[in-house]
């Protein structure tokens, strides 16, 4: 896999779960453990709307639940660590870097606002 990063568990004389090895085929695509990986950050990433309007929808306005950020900053990571190591692919660093930064941003004003709001009380 070039330049790529492998990760892999050694068992005796054999490798086992190497992150790039195919593990099956679904509908043509080959599926590794990386890109496994990738789907289950996507997931959260994209579950995190479903967070938001579900609490919206509970608050009769809209809102912003502290899971939403959670889901943000693991869903945006689990992509930036996909597109470094799985992929080695730039276009993907750059289009998951910034939202990673600013949900962690997000997520730290969420934890600290709250917690001065409990002092306060």
């Amino acid at each position: 896999m070039g330049g790529c990063f492998r990760l892999g568990i050694d068992v005796g004389n054999r490798s086992v779960a190497v992150v790039h090895d195919v593990l099956f085929e679904f509908l043509g695509a080959k599926i590794t453990g990386w890109k496994l990986f990738g789907y289950c950050g996507v997931f959260l990433f994209a579950g995190r709307w479903v967070v938001q309007m579900a609490a919206s929808r509970r608050a009769g306005r809209p809102v912003v639940p502290r899971l939403f950020w959670v889901m943000s900053v693991a869903g945006s990571l689990m992509c930036l660590l996909y597109f470094i190591w799985g992929k080695n692919d730039s276009v993907g660093i750059l289009g998951y870097l910034f939202p990673t930064l600013v949900a962690c941003y997000n997520l730290y004003l969420d934890v600290t606002h709250h917690a001065a709001g409990e002092k306060s009380a």
